[in-house]
This record gives C-alpha cells, sequence and structure tokens, in this order.
C-alpha cells in the first residue's frame, strides 16, 4: 500500500488527525501514544522514521530530530476501521522524554497487588 492509498483510507478525526500507537518491533512493548496527520504518514512513507504532528507546536515532529532516539519503521499497520496507525519500529535508545524505554512504565492498577 502506498502513502497516499492509506492515507486516503484513513479515517481523521475534525482536526485531520489519527492516533499512531508506536510499537517495538523486536518484542512488542508499546513505546508511546501519538498523533499523525497526512503529512506525518507521507514523510514517515517517504524517509522510513516514524512521523508524528506535534498538536502544542502545530508541526510536524520526526521522533529522534532533537533526542537522536530515532524511531526506524519496520512497518505501518491499520486497525480494522481505519481510525487508529499502528508504527512498528526500531527504537534507538528510550522512546520516552523522561528518559524511559517507553511512556507507559508507570503502573496505576494490577491484578493482586494491594
Amino acid at each position: 500500500m502506498t502513502a497516499d492509498e492509506l492515507i486516503a483510507a484513513v479515517k481523521f478525526d475534525e482536526r485531520g488527525l489519527v492516533p499512531v500507537v508506536t510499537q517495538d518491533a523486536s518484542d512488542d512493548t508499546v513505546l508511546m501514544v501519538a498523533w499523525a496527520n497526512a503529512s506525518a504518514i507521507r514523510n514517515a512513507f517517504e524517509t522510513g522514521r516514524a512521523t508524528y504532528w506535534s498538536r502544542s507546536r502545530k508541526s510536524l515532529w520526526v521522533k529522534g530530530e532533537t533526542s537522536g532516539h530515532f524511531q526506524e519503521l519496520e512497518e505501518v499497520r491499520y486497525d480494522c476501521d481505519v481510525d487508529t496507525l499502528l508504527y512498528r519500529v526500531r527504537q534507538e535508545g528510550p522512546a520516552c522524554h523522561t528518559g524511559e524505554r517507553t511512556c507507559f512504565y508507570r503502573s496505576a492498577w494490577r491484578r493482586g497487588r494491594e
């Protein structure tokens, strides 16, 4: 599938965005969740690097441009409703801006834990 074919199929929200779950391709760990617009998807396909739309900066964001912790795309998947994307990546360094490997490093609830 080409970037244009995927963009035509994606059900973007009213802001022109789609959520992107990013997963480590080597062990399936969920690293982060971000947003993409059509330009971000196209850039990801063209460069092979995970690209998102920064809602706060209102600009494209190539993960790793400032930190050096790039995400090299291995695969882009889409869900059954075509309203969420899954980037499977090779992560260089930590994914989280806190320095943690994943943004999901804290637990709010776990079965059996008091």
